[in-house]
């Protein structure tokens, strides 16, 4: 049993204490106004009241373990009624012993129909209590479990998106250092020193889903210098951002494979030099980064897919945010622009 559960069921012990003791004060009230004794009102009440919460507690205990179906009511009435006879016979055959004065004998006789139709009422109440009670306890349960179940789905999903950055990159500065170690082994040994630095940090953010854009810039900044080496002079990046948003929180590596993205369309085909621009700033509630690139539109295609750069971002902001309002892109007069949103929560 859970924690909810069993701090849900005392509430419900407590509640069927309070109700016993309201019954057993109101029966012992009546049994007197008809002229008995108040050892014998009390004893009546108490005794009765024990019969009928054994039958309560009965019916609760079946409903916990078992709901009945849309057709099975009819079986839970049956089993009130003879929940509600057991009561009466047990008052009729054990009440008698408290007082033999025929008087109370005959009450005794004359109330059982009454005692019967109080019990039915009361088991009833006892039981519809307890299904609705255990049904929305059932209910939450089942909740929790689906609400973890899609939470661990979509950290899978998330870990998943993030591990298919790493293999990509990895093998593209590979190839870079591979190429560079014949004719430039300084640049190969100082790229490996910079891949080295930046796998490192990427580890450490496996377990830090957010960070300040301040950070975020710093594992970027390694992400860059490293293609710096592979393309040399044509690759500039500037990077400019408010000082009001430096603090701002957003998920991690976050912007690099968008930075990736804008690398290959704007430098792959074309022999330029080619100008990365990133900036940031706090537009309301969200921290906006836009990130641009020139491309050639007569080699590169961007309105047509960017493979699973970008989609992989639009897709974790998703999973992240649940909204698909998060990323948009716009190429206009050879200029290719990437914005995302960060809500700040």
């Amino acid at each position: 049993m859970t924690i909810i559960s069993s701090l849900t069921s005392s509430k419900l012990l407590k509640a069927f204490v309070f109700c016993g003791l309201v019954w057993t004060a109101l029966q012992t009230y009546i049994i007197h106004s008809f002229g008995f004794d108040w050892y014998t009102a009390l004893a009546d009440g108490i005794i009765s009241s024990i019969l009928l919460s054994a039958a309560c507690w009965l019916i609760n205990n079946n409903l916990r373990y078992y709901q009945p179906g849309k057709g099975s009511y009819i079986n839970l009435l049956i089993w009130c009624a003879a929940l509600a006879a057991i009561c009466m016979t047990g008052s009729r055959w054990i009440l008698p012993f408290i007082n033999h004065d025929q008087i109370y004998v005959n009450f005794i006789s004359q109330s059982l129909v009454i005692r019967f139709f109080t019990s039915f009422l009361a088991i009833g109440w006892m039981a519809m209590i307890s299904m609705i009670w255990y049904s929305q306890l059932d209910q939450k349960e089942n909740e929790k479990r689906k609400t973890e179940a899609e939470k661990l789905a979509r950290d899978a999903e998330l870990y998943n998106l993030r591990q298919q950055l790493q293999p990509h990159f990895l093998f593209n500065s590979l190839n870079s250092i591979n190429a560079l170690i014949g004719f430039k082994p300084d640049e190969a040994r100082k790229m490996i020193h910079q891949l080295s630095d930046f796998l490192r940090g990427t580890l450490k953010k496996d377990d830090q889903q957010q960070v300040t854009l301040n950070e975020e810039l710093q594992h970027l900044n390694l992400y860059l210098e490293i293609e710096k080496v592979r393309f040399g002079h044509r690759l500039k990046t500037e990077i400019s951002c408010d000082n009001s948003c430096g603090n701002a929180i957003m998920p991690s590596l976050m912007l690099q494979p968008i930075v990736e993205n804008a690398i290959k369309f704007g430098l792959y085909d074309t022999t330029d030099d080619v100008v990365v621009s990133i900036r940031g700033e706090m537009e309301g509630n969200y921290l906006q980064l836009m990130v641009q690139n020139p491309y050639d539109p007569q080699t590169s295609r961007p309105r047509q897919g960017t493979g699973f750069g970008l989609s992989g971002v639009q897709r974790r902001l998703y999973l992240l945010f649940a909204r698909n309002d998060l990323m948009e892109t716009h190429a206009n007069d050879n200029i290719f622009t990437t914005i995302i949103k960060i809500p700040q929560l």
